[in-house]
């Protein structure tokens, strides 16, 4: 593996390298699905293009092409004067690599039980909500081909990887040793189990959360009912986390007939003692999450493709499913007796990586929640807070005051003007109480507000203590 890295790195294959060779329009047609475009941009046959069509692309390359370095590096096979690779292999946004079984095509035979999913949009997404604080012990709970544990290393002391599939830990262990990382205790079970006993710092997972009738391919299903996998998981990290430890994790959750959803998510996270804040970032219809996922399966046009669809749909409506939610879900054992869990939804977009702030988040929702004597305390308005006023022109006073984060979240909510005129002053030198005081006597706004009223602007982020 270090002479094939050594290899990929001399060439350039790398995320930049591969990106500006195939350029923007090959790079779309990849993501269709379609090959052509990126076929001939790596037509000539230079060693970066021989890099690309082989372990990107999955196509037959010369064998007289290559280095000693790639055929003998066990991934490749030879098929006459041609030579494919039997993984994919791309590189990552770490300066990593990582080995999965290749992305099924229509056309392709069906994926195979064991399959590991290579690194995708699901993977970025947790890499960019952990937090990035230097941690002790770290734990990434269903490693696949290991691309969290390129995000960790570096900044936990002791990593611990576990996943129940025995491909997906031996080709994560090719992808650290592809990487040069080192010492990543690697161990095989489901959920918990490896790690019975143990606490952590930090857990981490992008679990198999889609909801399927069927739970056949490891990667993406636990066969378990519904949204019940992603319960439990809520539901048992925090036995293994330390003092102050955090878990983040993606899932998926239903939406079901008469029942709340944030109802539903909150209840997994009701007994667990630790502050939460689930964020909600999309929601499909039944019909749409089907679609997706016999598309990551490549089983349109296939003979059992229209059953596939009925069944699965026939699933939800007995079910009473209306929709499936996917988002975030973050815990952190504070401590406390009291603790506090925030669900919402946002759909729009926020700054990233939202790990730079995450501790801030989780920190202004437990400030909001715990905070005894808010008439006495000192906020200050958070950085990068607009202030915009919608009226009638020539109008003395708005129809509408809007306070939007510029950074962050991204927030935006409608205030009164009591609360506008506060953003405005507040600095952390005045206590809250006496502020709100002489702001009801200067703007005239009727019954003067109390602090307790200023809770969810805390808690949101606009008001910091």
């Amino acid at each position: 593996m270090e002479r094939l890295r050594d290899h990929l790195l001399e060439t350039g294959y790398t995320i930049d390298g591969v990106r500006d060779r195939l350029g923007r329009m090959a790079a779309s047609a990849l993501a269709r699905e379609e090959l052509v475009p990126a076929m001939r941009a790596t037509a000539d046959g230079d060693p970066l293009a021989t890099m690309i069509r082989l372990w990107w692309l999955g196509v037959p390359v010369p064998a007289r092409s290559l280095p000693p370095a790639v055929l003998e590096s066990g991934l490749v096979v030879g098929e006459g004067d041609l030579v494919k690779a039997e993984v994919h292999l791309q590189p990552w946004e770490t300066g990593g690599y990582l080995v999965s079984d290749r992305k099924v095509r229509p056309g392709d035979p069906a994926l195979r039980a064991d399959h590991v999913v290579g690194a995708g949009g699901a993977s970025a997404n947790l890499a960019q909500l952990v937090s990035r604080r230097p941690v002790g012990r770290a734990l990434d709970l269903g490693t696949g081909c290991g691309v969290q544990v390129l995000h960790l290393a570096g900044r936990a002391g002791e990593i611990v990887a576990t996943d129940v599939n025995p491909r997906a830990v031996e080709l994560a262990r090719l992808s650290w040793e592809l990487s040069g990382v080192s010492g990543v205790d690697a161990r095989l079970g489901s959920m918990f189990d490896p790690v019975e006993d143990e606490l952590f710092d930090l857990v981490v997972s992008n679990p198999p959360f889609v909801v399927s009738p069927a739970g056949n391919l490891t990667y993406r299903e636990s066969g378990g009912e519904g949204d019940a996998f992603c319960r439990d998981l809520v539901r048992q990290a925090p036995r293994h986390l330390n003092p102050g430890g955090q878990a983040h994790f993606l899932a998926n959750w239903l939406h079901v007939e008469a029942e709340d959803w944030r109802e539903r998510v909150g209840g997994w996270l009701g007994d667990t003692g630790c502050d939460a804040w689930v964020v909600q970032r999309d929601v499909q219809d039944p019909a749409e999450y089907v679609e997706l996922w016999l598309r990551d399966a490549a089983e349109q046009g296939t003979p059992g493709y229209t059953e596939h669809y009925d069944r699965w749909l026939s699933w939800f409506e007995e079910h009473k499913v209306e929709g499936v939610g996917f988002g975030w879900i973050t815990l952190r054992n504070s401590g406390t007796l009291d603790p506090v869990v925030r669900v919402e939804q946002l759909t729009h977009q926020v700054t990233l990586p939202v790990g730079d702030y995450v501790d801030d988040v989780l920190d202004a929702i437990a400030t909001a929640h715990r905070a005894k004597d808010l008439a006495s305390a000192l906020p200050r308005t958070a950085d990068g807070l607009l202030d915009e006023r919608i009226g009638l022109p020539g109008a003395e006073d708005p129809m509408r005051i809007v306070l939007r984060q510029t950074t962050g979240l991204r927030r935006v909510r409608e205030v009164g003007t009591v609360e506008a005129a506060l953003a405005g002053v507040c600095d952390g030198e005045l206590a809250l109480g006496p502020l709100l005081n002489v702001i009801a006597e200067l703007v005239g706004d009727g019954d003067m507000l109390q602090a307790d009223s200023i809770r969810p602007l805390i808690a949101e982020g606009y008001f910091l203590l």
